[in-house]
């Protein structure tokens, strides 16, 4: 009875949906003593007595150490890409999240997962004009797949535009290579080397008409290639070395047959499913070939083997197969031939061949175990010292005659003009463009070791520099270079305009124009900063200030500015009672402009000041110009009696350094426009300065 039972109840715990519930009624219809649960994964802990957290046993040495094979494309915007991440339906919206290559107001394009929904048009979501023709038609939830009005669908999962077939190679070669290197290295001591393939769709490893797929393609000719290096495998075919197994087991008048998940039909498979699900002794054999195995439904069988090396993902991870999954069937130690676990951590590395950067994956692997597991691997967050705080107006320092005077003399705003030559600005771009590396797009890998540091966080060492896989150069069409370049120049920020015909000049009288050939938007990319760069130059160089008729408001200083408190410096001569100072430094006070206010405090000349608030601005050609000081000072002389002279209204910018060649590029424009503001239009005292010593020097 009590087998029965506990049968029974085994079977409902075994079952994926309401059972849960029913199999807790069912143990307690035994009335038994006590309870024991023993689980990888708990959904309730009850009355937790021990619990082994993965980032626990990677400490202690219980399961393999992790490193990251990263195989990713790098230096290629030349043509779209798209990948569907997921798609929500609520009850009267349906979105998509897609990841796209959006262009950054810095002029940089970067990968971004945005959200859309019907009719929307992914050339204005990513400001590219190679999206142009991506408008969405529909998003269908049941099969999980967008299309575009252009016709083109993709699935969830599915990208389109990244070089997939070379990205698999590189994979698969760096796969069999790393598997050729280990088990030379471990024949030795008895250890069988396994190498795990999860691939995207069984039909990329064999279609329908039973003939090879790209996957199998790419795996056979590495493994031609690269075999006649390592001896010991040169007897030895890709067919006998790999071993495939996609389809799901189920019962048929008490024979065990196979669902093949591309075509629905029944075939009898018993070789392929008891090597690789059964005969795992066999399989661990140094005399049994296979060594490689490639699956797309292995992890719903729960399927590991303690002697996986290598895990390559030729599949785009979505949740329905978490990447803690994919590591898990490789994560056991390895066993040598007599079934003798092994110990050794040099030997028990587990290898993650993956297609994407290797900070991306331990980043979504690290949430991946939160999610499970809680915060417990995560750091605690630092208490908060950051407690809110307000600074106050003083109102009746406004109504102070030397403050209005202050205000009368810095309220007025300006307008600028400019004036470019055109022949010296090509002359300049052209001559810094010749001497700029253009680098070609290609496929890289990188490998990284996992480590778990302090609070149990997952953390990366990089092992290896990035290591070119394969060039790209000359594997599609050239776009049209100048539309590039117009797009970048109009949709960056600032915005700059410049005739096709100027643009085409300077490609012209390019000396290296190769580099437009061997990777057209990485020169675009790089042409369009030394344009916008050498243009701000002579913007700035030549601008010339004058006082227009507008101004601005003491009306708009707001009577409290909430913050942080540590950010926040009680002061008795500024018009607010306390300023606020947004710094990196450790502590406040030992900024710059913390010890500027400080000291502004102790000098009993200065008779008021103010830092100027962020709607305080001043235009320029490389966008608004905050200022940072107005300060109003008593002239007085060395014994510190006033000398009778007016009091001095000045504007101070403070920065670590006065040589304005040390700055920032935009923060030295910044700064020459903000002295020619003052100076030329208003009249107003106007300097750099390191400190409160220097302020009237």
């Amino acid at each position: 009875m009590y087998t029965n039972g506990f049968g029974y109840i085994k079977r409902m715990f075994d079952h994926k949906g309401n059972g849960r519930t029913k199999s807790i009624a069912a143990l307690a219809s035994l009335h038994p003593l006590f309870i024991l649960r023993y689980s990888a994964t708990h959904k309730n802990p009850y009355n937790l007595i021990y619990r082994l957290t993965p980032c626990a046993a990677y400490n202690q040495g219980l399961v393999k150490k992790i490193e990251i094979g990263s195989v990713i494309k790098e230096n290629d915007f030349n043509q779209v890409f798209l990948r569907l991440e997921s798609i929500t339906s609520q009850k009267k919206t349906i979105t998509a999240k897609i990841a796209v290559h959006q262009l950054q107001k810095n002029g940089t394009v970067k990968e971004k997962v945005i959200t859309v929904k019907p009719g929307d048009s992914l050339f204005e979501k990513t400001n590219r004009s190679e999206y142009a023709d991506f408008e969405i038609e529909e998003i269908n939830p049941g099969s999980q797949t967008v299309l575009f009005t252009n016709n083109l669908e993709i699935s969830r999962g599915e990208s389109k535009g990244t070089d997939k077939e070379a990205i698999f190679e590189a994979q698969i070669r760096y796969t069999i290579e790393e598997h050729f290197r280990k088990q030379k290295r471990l024949k030795s001591q008895g250890i069988k080397v396994i190498s795990l393939f999860f691939i995207d769709k069984v039909a990329n490893y064999k279609t329908d008409t039973g003939q090879d797929g790209i996957i199998c393609q790419l795996f056979k000719q590495a493994f031609e290639e690269l075999k006649v290096k390592y001896p010991e495998w040169e007897s030895l075919t890709p067919e006998q070395v790999q071993s495939a197994y996609f389809a799901q087991k189920r019962k048929k008048g008490g024979e065990t047959v196979f669902e093949d998940s591309t075509t629905g039909t029944a075939k009898k498979d018993e070789e392929a499913y008891n090597l690789i699900m059964k005969d795992k002794e066999r399989l661990l054999s140094l005399d049994e070939p296979v060594a490689f195995i490639f699956s797309h439904s292995a992890l719903r069988e729960g399927w590991d083997n303690p002697n996986v090396f290598q895990i390559c993902t030729l599949n785009q991870t979505t949740s329905e197969t978490k990447k803690r999954q994919e590591i898990g069937r490789g994560v056991r130690l390895a066993v040598n031939q007599t079934g003798e676990r092994i110990f050794d951590e040099r030997i028990n590395i587990l290898t993650v061949i993956a297609n994407e950067s290797y900070e991306k994956y331990v980043a979504t692997l690290q949430q991946e175990i939160e999610d499970e597991y809680g915060k417990e691997g995560v750091p605690p967050k630092p208490p908060n010292a950051r407690e809110k705080g307000v600074a106050k107006l003083r109102k009746e320092y406004l109504l102070k005659p030397e403050f209005q005077e202050l205000w009368e003399k810095i309220k007025h705003k300006t307008r600028y003009a400019v004036q470019i030559h055109t022949e010296k600005l090509i002359e300049e771009v052209v001559k810094e463009l010749d001497t700029k590396t253009i680098n070609p797009p290609r496929i890289t890998i990188t490998k990284a070791r996992v480590e778990v540091g302090n609070e149990d966080i997952l953390e990366t060492i990089q092992l290896t520099t990035s290591k070119t896989a394969m060039m790209l150069t000359g594997k599609r069409p050239l776009p049209n270079i100048i539309t590039i370049m117009v797009d970048l120049l109009e949709n960056t920020t600032p915005s700059v305009s410049l005739t096709r015909h100027t643009l085409l000049t300077i490609i012209k009288r390019l000396n290296n124009q190769k580099s437009v050939l061997s990777n057209p938007h990485e020169f675009a990319t790089v042409a369009v900063q030394i344009i916008k760069n050498k243009l701000a130059d002579h913007l700035v160089n030549g601008i010339q200030y004058e006082k227009i008729d507008n101004w601005y408001e003491m009306t708009q200083f707001q009577d409290e500015i909430e913050t942080w408190q540590e950010y926040l410096i009680p002061a008795n001569r500024s018009v607010y009672d306390h300023v606020i100072v947004d710094s990196q430094a450790e502590n406040i006070r030992d900024s710059i402009e913390g010890k500027f206010v400080a000291d502004l405090e102790k000098r009993d000349d200065v008779k008021l000041f103010v830092k100027l608030p962020n709607w305080f601005t001043v235009p320029t050609p490389v966008g608004e110009y905050n200022p940072d000081w107005a300060v109003i000072m008593e002239d007085r002389d060395e014994h510190g009696e006033a000398v009778g002279k007016p009091l001095l209204y000045l504007i101070r910018e403070t920065k670590g350094t006065r040589n304005l060649d040390e700055l920032r590029p935009d923060e030295k424009r910044k700064i020459i426009c903000g002295e020619k503001h003052f100076h030329q239009a208003l009249g107003v005292d106007y300097r750099v300065v390191t400190s409160v010593n220097e302020i009237t020097i």
